[in-house]
This record gives C-alpha cells, sequence and structure tokens, in this order.
C-alpha cells in the first residue's frame, strides 16, 4: 500500500511539468503573433489563473498522498521494530546459560536497541526514499524520452558516473559500520559494567583509572564514527555536482535546441522541474545506500545471536504436581564448565530420597553449587546420568523442570521494585497471604517496620537500598514462596546473623514436611537435623552420611564440626 502511495504521489508531482509546458509555449504563441489586444490578455490572464489552481489542486493531492505514504510505510517499520524487538528479547530468554557467561551485557542491550534501530531506518525511510526514487526517475525519465531523446541523454550523461562513485563508497561504509557497530557494543559494555560497579571503584579511588579506559573506547569509537562521516560527507558534494552539471547540460543543449527549433522554451521550463524533482531523490542515495549498509551490518550482527541455537533442549515428559517426588539420583556424573575448562564434578554418584534433608558442605570451588545448576538444567552433564524420579532429567519439558523446583541461589539478585514484588516473583500467581506467609518463614517481617514503605518500598538496583542479609533474606522468601517440593539452598544464610538463622531454620521446621531439602553451604547448621550429609573436594565424596555416623567417623566432617562448635 505504501508503494502504490509512492506511486500516486508522484504521478501528482510528475504532472505539472507538462501542464506549465504547454502554458509557457501557448503564452509564447500569443505572444509571437504581435500586438495584444486586451481580450487576448483577459484569455492569457484566465489561463495562467486556472492553471494555478490547477497546481494548487495537485499539489494538495500529492500532499494528501505523501501523508498516506508516510503512514503506511514509516507506521509498518514501527512495527517491524516492535517484532523485532520482541522476537529477540524472547530468543535472549531462551539461551542456555552458557551464552551469558561468554557475551557482555552492553553488546546484548546493544543488538537489542542500537541495531535494531539502523534495521528500521531501513525498513522504513530507506525504502520509501528508494521506492520514491525509482518511480519519481522512472516517470520524469520516460516523460524526457517523449519530449527529446538526445536532449535527455545529454542530462542523464552524468548519472553512471554518480553510480560508480555510490557503488565503491558504499563499499567502504558498509566494513566502518560494521566496525563502529562492534565498538559501539564495547563502549555499552564498559559503561554498564562501570555503573553496576560503582561501589566498588569508589571503594577502591580507581575513578580515574576507570575513566580513562571509558576515554580510551570512547576515543576509539568517536576516530571510527568521524572517519565514516568523512566517507558519507563525499556523497552530498557528489550529488550536487552531478545535479548541477545535468541542470547545465538541460540550459545549454535545450537552449541550442530551442535556437533550432527543436524543442520549445517550454519543454526547457518542463526539463528544468523534472531535474528539480529529481534534485532531492537523487541527493537522498548516498543517504540511503548509507543506511542500507549500516542496516545490513547490523542485521548481520542481529542474526549471529538469532542463528544461536540453545543447547539445553526439553523433553517431552510433563512433571504432575501430585505425582511429583523429587527423588534425585546423580549417577557417575562428570561436568565440565565450558567457558573455563574447570572439571566441577568427577565420577560423582549421590542418591537424595524423597523428602530427604541433605546438606552438600565443601570448601569453595568443591563443586557444590554446579549440583544445584545440574538439577535446574542451566547445564547438563558431560557424562553420566541424573535421574529426577526414576527418570532421565533430559526427558522432562525444561520448564517444568524449573516451575517444581524451589532454588534460592548464592547471587543475591533482585529487581528495582517493591519488596512485595521481588518474593512474589518466585510464583506468579501468589496472592498477598502468601507474600507475607514467605516473609515470615524468610524471618523478614521484623526489618518492614524499618523499611519506609514497608512491602511497597523499592529496594533499588539490584537491592541497593538493603543489607546483604536483608536481600538474602528476601531470595528465601522468593525461593519458599512457590512451596515445591524440592528446596534448593545455595549459601543464602551467610550474611545473616545467628540469631536470624535459628528463626529461619526453626521457622522451616513445618514448612519442609514432606519436601526434599538440599542446602548447599561452606559452614554447618547444626539446628537443623539432616538425613544426610555430603562432604566434597574436588568435585568428589570424600565423607557422607548422617551426621552422628560422621562423628564417629573422626574425618574431615568431625574436624569441621569441631573447629566451627568451638569457634562459635
Amino acid at each position: 500500500m505504501g508503494m502504490l502511495f509512492v506511486g500516486i504521489s508522484n504521478f501528482f508531482a510528475a504532472k505539472p511539468a507538462a501542464i506549465i509546458r504547454v502554458v509557457i509555449d501557448d503564452v509564447q504563441q500569443s505572444m509571437s503573433k504581435g500586438t495584444l489586444t486586451p481580450q487576448m490578455q483577459d484569455v492569457i490572464i484566465h489561463r495562467v489563473v486556472m492553471t494555478g489552481l490547477l497546481l494548487l489542486g495537485l499539489a494538495l493531492l500529492r500532499g494528501l498522498f505523501m501523508f498516506f505514504m508516510r503512514q503506511t510505510i514509516i507506521v509498518m517499520s514501527r512495527l517491524i521494530e516492535f517484532d523485532q524487538k520482541n522476537e529477540i528479547f524472547h530468543h535472549y530468554q531462551q539461551l542456555h546459560t552458557q551464552f551469558f557467561k561468554t557475551h557482555f551485557t552492553g553488546d546484548l542491550m546493544n543488538r537489542i536497541s542500537e541495531d535494531v534501530s539502523r534495521v528500521r531506518m531501513y525498513t522504513g525511510p530507506s525504502i520509501m526514499y528508494a521506492t520514491n526514487l525509482t518511480v519519481l526517475t522512472g516517470i520524469c525519465i520516460w516523460n524526457m524520452f517523449h519530449v527529446n531523446i538526445m536532449l535527455t541523454l545529454c542530462v542523464l550523461l552524468p548519472l553512471p558516473i554518480l553510480a560508480l562513485t555510490i557503488y565503491l563508497v558504499n563499499s567502504i561504509i558498509y566494513k566502518k559500520s560494521e566496525q563502529i557497530q562492534n565498538q559501539l557494543s564495547g563502549l555499552t559494555s564498559t559503561a554498564q559494567e562501570t555503573y553496576s560497579g560503582i561501589r566498588v571503584i569508589k571503594s577502591f579511588v580507581q575513578e580515574k583509572n576507570m575513566l580513562g579506559f571509558f576515554n580510551k573506547t570512547s576515543d576509539d569509537y568517536k576516530d571510527s564514527a568521524i572517519n565514516l562521516s568523512l566517507t558519507e560527507a563525499i556523497y552530498f558534494p557528489a550529488m550536487n555536482f552531478f545535479i548541477g552539471l545535468s541542470m547545465l547540460c538541460t540550459v545549454l543543449v535545450g537552449g541550442y535546441f530551442a535556437i533550432k527549433g527543436t524543442v520549445s522554451a517550454g519543454n526547457i521550463a518542463e526539463f528544468v522541474i523534472y531535474i528539480n524533482l529529481l534534485m532531492f531523490p537523487i541527493s537522498s542515495i548516498g543517504w540511503v545506500a548509507s543506511m542500507i549498509q549500516r542496516a545490513s551490518a547490523s542485521q548481520k550482527r542481529i542474526n549471529e545471536f538469532l542463528d544461536t541455537k540453545t543447547e539445553i533442549i526439553g523433553g517431552n515428559i510433563t512433571i504432575h504436581e501430585n505425582d511429583f517426588r523429587a527423588a534425585i539420583k546423580f549417577q557417575k556424573v562428570n561436568f565440565t564448565y565450558p567457558h573455563t575448562g574447570i572439571q566441577a564434578l568427577k565420577d560423582f554418584s549421590l542418591e537424595i530420597k524423597s523428602g530427604e534433608k541433605v546438606a552438600i558442605i565443601g570448601k569453595t570451588g568443591s563443586g557444590k553449587s554446579t549440583l544445584a545448576h545440574l538439577l535446574l538444567r542451566m547445564y547438563d552433564v558431560n557424562d553420566g546420568q541424573l535421574m529426577l524420579d526414576d527418570y532421565n532429567i533430559k526427558d522432562y519439558q525444561l520448564q517444568d523442570i524449573r516451575k517444581h523446583i524451589s532454588y534460592a541461589p548464592q547471587d543475591t539478585y533482585l529487581f528495582s521494585d517493591t519488596v512485595f514484588n521481588n518474593i512474589k516473583f518466585g510464583k506468579e500467581n501468589a496472592t498477598d497471604a502468601d507474600v507475607k506467609e514467605a516473609a515470615r518463614l524468610a524471618d523478614f517481617e521484623k526489618d518492614l517496620q524499618h523499611l519506609q514503605n514497608g512491602y511497597e518500598t523499592i529496594v533499588g538496583e539490584r537491592g541497593v537500598m538493603l543489607s546483604g542479609g536483608q536481600k538474602q533474606r528476601i531470595v528465601l522468601a522468593r525461593a519458599f514462596i512457590k512451596k515445591s517440593k524440592l528446596l534448593i539452598i545455595d549459601d543464602s544464610l551467610s550474611a545473616v546473623d545467628a540469631q536470624t538463622e535459628q528463626n529461619i531454620v526453626n521457622n522451616l521446621s513445618g514448612f519442609l514436611q514432606n519436601k526434599s531439602l538440599l542446602v548447599i553451604t561452606h559452614r554447618l547448621y547444626t539446628s537443623l537435623h539432616f538425613d544426610k550429609i555430603i562432604l566434597m573436594e574436588d568435585g568428589m565424596i570424600i565423607e557422607q552420611g548422617s551426621h552422628e555416623r560422621l562423628m564417629a567417623l573422626d574425618g574431615q566432617y568431625a574436624k569441621l564440626y569441631r573447629h566451627q562448635t568451638e569457634k562459635a
């Protein structure tokens, strides 16, 4: 529809040239007959006035269809931008954890904002102006050929040179556009990391160094952008030069043909109008070509991510809440993190029966958190099998697995939202009572009276307004609100005091009935009874059993227990 409106608009744009030619020729013919009588003057004035009104009507019609043209093509480009941003965002959420370990956040943001915007400039203005140029050029040249072929060829003579110039400059612009987009991604990543880590930067007095690093990155981007602008600057002088040549050819050659009587004065005026009509479309060739090259480079960067397929694919088995027992079995599992090459688990075997409470203890880097990542299928095992309720975990639907596991991660990530919404994030259809119950279990109710707006307090980016212990307890409440049959707590009590920890443990005694519990920690929780305690080192189990059995064994666990209780 937009292209149809372009054609109609250009038809009304080109029509006045022929009308003006006829009027000029008629007036000139009338004046060449000798002295004008008052009656002849009235006829000429009437003819000119009526022609003026006709031209005004054509201009209004052209404007109307130009409005329709922009309302279709430009609005369409905005809808494409909307769809593309949603498609990319959806795709980002489907990608595996490994992808986000190896790509910068700033780069992800730049591709969904800057690159998509450049593609929109192609699907909207570039297509509109390119269509406008094609249609208007076709109409004008067709009409010019009907007037005088030789004059038309002289006028169009500079255009092949113009086309060659455009081709050469375009190839340069494409390469530089891709380089600039990559540099912009790096600049965005640097800024994003600086803002996120501003407290660390300030505490170590590294503002000057970070500014120097940002300035260097910014200077590289500036130099590349200026270099690209210099290349693009060739376009517009070239356009004006070649258009000026065409205008000069029209006047000189047209004047020669007029003297010989081959063309009329009206034909020369018609040609001048055609060239003026072509002036803006032709001068926009450079801008359109530049936008096309930039959009091509940006779409290539977008496709790099859209073509990336997730490595974690779910199966077909659905988990039914009433049938889910949360029985876990690791069978000779080996796992190596692909982005670091560190082997986190080595021939690891462990069985957790339904309803069992298990503690995984070990030093940093012993592979404890890896168990949680594998159970949530953030990663898949390299060798061996991970069974969940007698089925391989890969056979379950991915969303079902994560839906039926409550997880309080080591990283206490909070959204810049209210306390209430951060807790409710764990369960979409949670009621107010569910949120308050989860806060009570996490012993967070006592903190609400110290917050300005209680549950409606905005916690700030990543929970910057709260203490470390408060953030951990909101993360715990977020896990508790799901009421899943499998609860994984990954070192989520490290920042709370002893009394708060005891309160949480006491609150959990009833909550954990008929639920499996997996606590990952580097310290012991003496007030919480565990059916099984696993001591890990270098990705392997070195001791396992009940507290009493491990104390009787008098090994590493007993030594760790005595050290912690004596310290306490």
